[in-house]
């Protein structure tokens, strides 16, 4: 999934996922801010699975074995 981040004019940094919708999350540090929207996708993503919903590819997430 791709994350897209921008620096605030106050210093903050904010990250997207552009692939789930409403996944954006602000930092005090670029990496913060995504480590927040991963955690946050993930957890979208975990919700949309247990209600039936349909999710992006995640075959680059898991590796199921045989």
């Amino acid at each position: 999934m791709t994350i897209e981040t921008e620096q605030e004019a106050d210093g903050r940094w904010l990250a997207e996922v552009l692939e789930i919708a409403g996944a954006l999350s602000y930092g005090a540090t670029r990496a913060q801010a995504i480590a927040s929207a991963q955690a946050l996708a993930l957890r979208a993503l975990a919700e949309r699975l247990e209600q039936g919903e349909e999710v992006p590819d995640l075959a680059g997430v898991f590796s199921i074995a045989a």
